[in-house]
């Protein structure tokens, strides 16, 4: 459970959401939280896996320096060891076709389980693959998946997570701005402004000196006249949906919605610029600059009721490659959950597709690959053989992380996971909730290859970064502020144990 400084809570166990919820000081340990983040970014899930796997090259570097091994020998030899680790992913990954729904819907179910949602694993896994396929674009170098421009998952607490459902087009979360105006508008043309429908405010302060009655009434009707202009500007565009990213003044949507317009307004850039290259609409940012080629087109627009409050959807639009998961739960948090569940389960997936490589999970991968690179170090010469040496017993803290975080005693559980590997089965993981090692792929613990070789690489980079520093400079505020004894300055204290 996270509470920030505003007394907001967050429960997850999403590594990710974890540590950039945290406040950390440390310089060391901002770099982990880096490695993190870019894993999230790349592949959408395994940032655990990235940040337990960065702390513990650390700490077996550490043990070496402690030996008197050099730390460019170190770098040298973990850089080795991650290229090794890369040729020898290739030869345990499984090939997976893109149409291979069954193997996605595993993939999904992978990516969800643990994240607090696993009851409804087969409903949300489902809604996963629906919604990646249904974005698929082909292009010259293959099949490409942009999950964030293409997908968007709205949050409504309220019913059961069985309620979520995929709606093939954009839900907005906001309803129109003027109760008389149409509920539903049928072949719709949209036209999507950035600018405001009402006066702006003047950038310095202003008076107007009002000495008659008259005078008053002239300002009034000048005021009226502006804001029937602006409207008129609106009108004329053909458009008869607006979502507008700012205001709409009340006088404007009295014109507006006279004229049978239906609008929406303080809609989010994001879902402006969504609704732009799904209906083919350009975003207008100066209301004298409209011309009917600004305006896109839909099947249908309405004003849906969702769980106590109101939505619009936009449907029936030319391109599709634009969906929108609809999450339904108990509380505020459950479906806050359910949305890092989704959104890891999807990049995944979408990752899958491109790629079509997949490993096992359960820790087998990291078994057979520690016991792979520790054959190769043998061959090495020189100190060069440590450093790869300890990189393959890094890879052991996964593992060891699983099985203790099933209450299973990780001694056992790496003897029998080595003797399995040993003996050819290259699939053997660990059970966490039976606490035996068994065939991961049989028991459909399946995780793409980009999650194994990101983490890695992300890893090996961020710790030989932190092994090439020799001196840590603070930067301070004021001239005498931190100093420290003889006029030098305060330094923080930087070791290895605190960057994990």
């Amino acid at each position: 459970m996270l509470v920030d400084s505003m007394g907001d809570i967050v429960i997850t166990n999403d590594g990710a959401t974890i540590l950039k919820e945290m406040d950390i000081q440390h310089p060391a340990a901002k770099m982990i939280v880096e490695v993190s983040k870019t894993q999230d970014a790349e592949v959408g899930d395994g940032t655990t896996t990235a940040a337990v796997l960065s702390g513990e090259l650390l700490s077996k570097a550490e043990e070496l320096i402690m030996k008197g091994v050099h730390s460019t020998i170190i770098s040298e030899g973990y850089r080795h060891a991650a290229e090794k680790c890369r040729e020898i992913l290739e030869t345990i990954t499984i090939a997976i076709s893109p149409d291979d729904e069954a193997a996605l819907i595993k993939i999904a179910g992978t990516a969800i389980t643990g994240k607090g949602a696993e009851a409804y694993k087969e409903k949300l896994s489902a809604l996963t693959v629906k919604a990646v396929r249904s974005i698929v674009e082909e292009e010259e170098d293959g099949l490409k998946v942009n999950v964030l421009e293409n997908i968007k998952i709205e949050k409504r607490a309220g019913g059961s997570i069985d309620d979520s459902e995929l709606i093939d087009g954009l839900v907005i979360d906001k309803e129109r701005s003027h109760p008389n105006m149409p509920e539903k508008v049928e072949n719709a043309k949209i036209l999507l402004l950035s600018c405001p429908v009402e006066f702006r405010k003047t950038e310095v302060d202003s008076e107007i000196k009002i000495t008659s009655p008259g005078q008053m009434q002239l300002f009034l009707d000048q005021e009226e006249k502006m804001m029937r202009e602006m409207a008129e500007k609106v009108i004329a565009s053909g458009a008869n949906v607006v979502f507008c990213q700012k205001g709409i003044d009340d006088m404007a949507q009295y014109y507006i919605e006279k004229a049978g317009i239906y609008a929406v307004r303080r809609v989010k850039k994001s879902d402006l610029k969504r609704l732009s290259k799904v209906t083919g609409a350009t975003i207008i940012q100066d209301l004298d600059q409209i011309t009917t080629e600004d305006v896109g087109t839909a099947g249908l627009v309405e004003e849906k009721e969702v769980r106590g409050g109101k939505m619009t959807y936009v449907t029936g639009c030319q391109n599709s490659k634009a969906v929108t998961v609809l999450l339904h739960g108990g509380t505020e948090h459950v479906v806050d959950s359910l949305d890092h569940a989704l959104n890891d389960a999807l990049h995944v997936v979408g990752v899958v597709i491109e790629d079509g490589k997949v490993v096992v999970g359960g820790g087998s991968s990291e078994v057979e690959l520690s016991l792979r690179l520790s054959e190769y170090a043998s061959t090495l010469k020189g100190r060069e053989q440590l450093a790869v040496s300890k990189f393959a017993e890094a890879l052991e803290v996964i593992p060891v992380a699983l099985a203790e975080n099933a209450g299973l005693d990780p001694i056992d559980i790496m003897v029998e996971l080595r003797s399995q590997h040993e003996k050819g089965n290259k699939n053997a993981g660990l059970n966490v909730y039976t606490g035996e090692v068994v065939d991961m792929w049989e028991n459909d613990v399946i995780e793409p290859l980009r999650i194994k070789t990101q983490a890695i690489n992300a890893a090996m980079e961020a710790t030989v970064m932190i092994l090439r520093i020799d001196d840590v400079v603070a930067s301070k505020g004021s001239a005498n502020q931190g100093m420290g004894p003889g006029g030098l300055p305060d330094m923080p204290d930087l070791d290895m144990d605190a960057a994990y």
